[in-house]
C-alpha cells in the first residue's frame, strides 16, 4: 500500500469518527481520576483497554505502586517500511491523571452546548488520549505506518511523574519521535518549548511558648519562615525565566503561642537546564541559614519537570508538523510555555518532541476548562499525517 493511500483512507475515517470519540470522551471525563486517586486512575486505563481491545490493539501494563499504572499500546509498522530508523517507536504520549479532587465528575459532569465541551479534565487531557486512541486504531484498520506505533498513557503527570517518569524517559530512549497530546493552545498553536520546574517543600522548627507570658522562651518558625520567603522570593530573575513562588504555608499551634512549627512549599520554574542546580544550590543556602537564631529548617523535592528545548530535530519535526496540519485546514505556530509537561523527560533523553498537539482547549485545572469539539476530528487528521511524513523531514 503506498503512503499516499493509507493517509487518504486513514483521514476519511477519521473524518467519520467524532461522535464514537466524543462517547470516550464523556466515559473518561465523567471517571474521577485525581493524581492520587490510583483507583480512579486505573479506572479510566480500563477505559483505553476496552477500546484497544474492541480494535483488536494489543496493551501491555506497567504497574505502578502508589499512582495511576503505565499503559503501552503498540500498532506494528509495515514490514516493508521498518528498517534502519523506522524501527524505532513513533510515541504518542499522554497522561489520564487530573487535578481535581474525589467527585468532581458528579459534580460537573461531560456536557457540550455551543460546540464546547466541558468537565474535569476534558482537555486536560483527557481528549488528547482519545485523540491517541483513535489515530492508533486508524493505522491499525487500514496500515500504513512507518514503523511501530505506541501509545503511552501514564499516569501522574499531574504531581510531577513521580512513578511515570522511569517509563516515559525509557520508553523516549527507544523512539524516533515523540508527539505529547497535551491540549493545543486556544490559538491553535503547539508548544516547542517549555520551563523546568521543581517543586519541594520545607519544613521549620521553632519552640513553643506562651505569647503573652513567657514570649522570650519562644523561638517563632512562623517567623522563620517569613525570613526565608522573602529571601526565597528575591531569586527570582525574570529576565532569566525565573520564577520563585511559595505558594503554600503553614504552621503555629494557636494565637498565642510562639509557633513550633511551619511549613512552605516552593514551585521553582527556570529556562535554561544550567539553571536548575545554580538556583536550587540557592534554595539549599537559604533553607539552611537559620534568620531567628535557634530554628531549624529541612527541605525535600517532591516532585520535577526538566525544560522542553527545542533541537534541530525537534524543529524538524515542528515545521513537517505545520505542513500537515495545512492539509487539515490548520494554521498552527509554535510558542513557548512556561508551563511544565511530560514532554521535557522525553527530549532531555534526545527523542525529537513536540508537545500540545490535542485538541483544541484552554482554562485548564479550573471550572471554566473547555475544548473546542471542532477539534478533535483535524487535529487527529493532522497527526496521522504527520506520522506518515517523517522521512520527509528526515527523522
Amino acid at each position: 500500500m503506498t503512503a499516499e493511500r493509507p493517509e487518504s483512507a486513514i483521514t476519511a475515517w477519521l473524518a467519520t469518527q467524532q461522535e464514537a470519540m466524543l462517547g470516550v470522551l464523556e466515559a473518561m471525563v465523567n471517571t474521577d481520576g485525581g493524581s492520587y486517586d490510583k483507583p480512579g486512575v486505573d479506572a479510566v486505563g480500563t477505559i483505553v483497554q476496552r477500546f484497544m481491545a474492541e480494535q483488536g490493539i494489543p496493551v501491555e501494563v506497567v504497574p505502578r505502586e502508589k499512582h495511576g499504572d503505565c499503559l503501552k499500546a503498540r500498532v506494528e509498522g509495515d514490514e516493508a517500511l521498518n528498517s534502519g530508523n523506522m524501527k524505532r517507536s513513533i510515541v504518542m504520549m499522554g497522561h489520564r491523571d487530573t487535578v481535581f479532587p474525589k467527585g468532581e465528575p458528579t459534580r460537573r459532569p461531560f456536557r457540550i452546548e455551543n460546540g464546547i465541551a466541558t468537565g474535569p479534565g476534558v482537555a486536560d487531557m483527557k481528549a488528547g488520549l482519545v485523540m491517541n486512541m483513535f489515530v492508533l486504531a486508524g493505522f491499525k484498520r487500514f496500515g500504513g505506518a512507518p514503523g511501530p506505533l505506541l501509545g503511552l498513557f501514564t499516569g501522574d503527570e499531574e504531581i510531577g511523574s513521580p512513578e511515570g517518569r522511569e517509563v516515559i524517559e525509557a520508553t523516549a530512549r527507544e523512539a524516533r519521535v515523540v508527539f505529547n497530546s497535551e491540549p493545543g493552545r486556544p490559538n491553535g498553536g503547539v508548544v516547542t518549548g517549555r520551563k523546568g520546574g521543581v517543586f519541594s517543600v520545607f519544613d521549620i522548627e521553632g519552640k513553643a511558648a506562651h505569647s503573652g507570658g513567657n514570649f522570650e522562651a519562644g523561638i517563632s518558625a512562623i517567623g522563620e519562615l517569613a525570613a526565608k520567603i522573602t529571601a526565597l522570593h528575591a531569586l527570582t530573575d525574570l529576565k532569566r525565566g525565573i520564577t520563585l513562588n511559595v505558594g503554600l504555608v503553614s504552621g503555629g499551634q494557636s494565637v498565642n503561642t510562639v509557633a513550633p512549627w511551619a511549613q512552605g512549599q516552593i514551585d521553582l520554574r527556570y529556562v535554561e537546564p544550567a539553571d536548575r542546580d545554580e538556583v536550587m544550590g540557592r534554595i539549599h543556602e537559604i533553607i539552611a541559614r537559620s534568620f531567628i537564631p535557634g530554628t531549624k529548617a529541612t527541605l525535600a523535592i517532591r516532585g520535577e519537570f526538566l525544560p522542553l528545548t527545542q533541537t534541530p530535530e525537534a524543529a524538524r519535526l515542528f515545521g513537517m508538523y505545520v505542513d500537515a496540519a495545512k492539509e487539515s485546514g490548520l494554521t498552527v505556530t509554535g510558542e513557548f510555555s512556561g508551563g511544565c509537561a511530560d514532554s521535557g523527560f522525553t527530549a532531555a533523553v534526545g527523542a525529537p518532541t513536540i508537545c500540545a498537539v490535542g485538541p483544541v482547549g484552554g482554562k485548564a485545572h479550573s471550572p471554566e476548562e473547555y475544548l473546542e469539539v471542532a477539534s478533535l476530528v483535524p487535529r487527529a487528521q493532522a497527526m496521522a499525517r504527520a506520522i506518515l511524513r517523517l522521512d520527509r523531514a528526515g527523522l
